[in-house]
């Protein structure tokens, strides 16, 4: 559902008191307080809510927010007791939809909340089982005609079906793992393959990340899954596994031996030179330490 202007304009506006509007249940997208929200809350102590938001009635009388989660945190911010608001009649797997593909749009949105978004509308649709209804006079488009719901999130969102599931995967992530994707810490398809580790394992890893401060590559989190569907991932496995050398990691410096001269004779064994300069700069580590320590 999109609130394209022209087609809020037709419909009837009420204005309603604030503490009557409720949030959408597990709305996955945050509300941050950040600097976009302290333009939106400037705009709207200037000129009012201009877009009214969008909801459903509930049971109890109360409105259940669809659409508008942001202008109604910025008008509680205000202290505004009261809010423009559009109702529509919508069934609970209708009015999930809808509020889905309001979000959608953001120009910013973490992989927690798109893969937290795909597995609700997801789970809508199977649930409707691709019933076409009229609600409040909107058609709701989405039928299944023999596809996969998943197929239908792809298609409308511009993604393949597979990157829908690997989304829809990241919600197997325990919560602390998943703030890692979020941080870009961890990469969107290493994430994916640990998706598959059990919740012990994925505390096990979690453990050896933060001990080790490294995140485990799509490499190395493909070998915990394969090591995991065998029962044989364990915090042994994943400390050596997280603990190796990646190939981006490794260094070579190379010193022109004519730079040596002076300190080597020549015929010098490498591996000679190498242990003469690691004593020294461990020697010279120490003074350093020393030297800042003193002061």
């Amino acid at each position: 559902m999109s609130e394209n202007f022209e087609e809020v304009k037709r419909e009837k506006v009420r204005v309603v008191p604030l503490k009557y509007v409720d949030d959408f249940p597990d709305h996955p997208f945050r509300v941050h307080d950040d600097e976009s929200m302290a333009d939106l809350v400037h705009s709207i102590e200037m000129n009012g809510v201009m877009n009214p938001v969008i909801a459903r009635r509930k049971e109890d009388g109360r409105y259940e927010l669809i659409s508008g989660h942001r202008r109604k945190f910025a008008c509680e911010k205000l202290g505004l007791e009261l809010i423009p608001i559009i109702v529509r009649e919508l069934s609970r797997d209708d009015a999930i939809i809808a509020m889905v593909d309001s979000n959608l749009h953001r120009e910013h949105i973490l992989p927690s909340e798109k893969a937290k978004a795909y597995k609700m509308k997801m789970d809508a649709l199977r649930r409707k089982g691709g019933r076409h209804s009229m609600e409040n006079g909107a058609p709701m488009v989405h039928h299944l005609d023999g596809k996969k719901s998943r197929n239908i999130i792809a298609e409308e969102n511009g993604e393949s079906h597979e990157q829908v599931r690997r989304y829809i995967r990241l919600n197997e992530l325990t919560p602390k793992l998943l703030d890692l994707v979020d941080e870009g810490k961890i990469g969107f398809r290493p994430a994916v393959e640990l998706s598959y580790l059990t919740e012990e394992e994925q505390q096990d890893l979690l453990e050896t990340i933060e001990s080790e401060e490294a995140t485990p590559s799509l490499a190395q989190a493909m070998r915990m899954k394969d090591l995991s569907k065998n029962c044989e991932l364990d915090m042994d496995a994943i400390f050596k596994i997280m603990t190796e050398e990646k190939g981006n990691q490794k260094m070579n410096v190379k010193i022109p031996m004519e730079r040596l001269d002076r300190y080597f004779p020549r015929g010098t064994p490498p591996k000679e030179i190498e242990d003469v300069i690691i004593k020294a700069l461990e020697f010279y580590r120490k003074r350093v330490r020393e030297e800042r320590d003193a002061r």
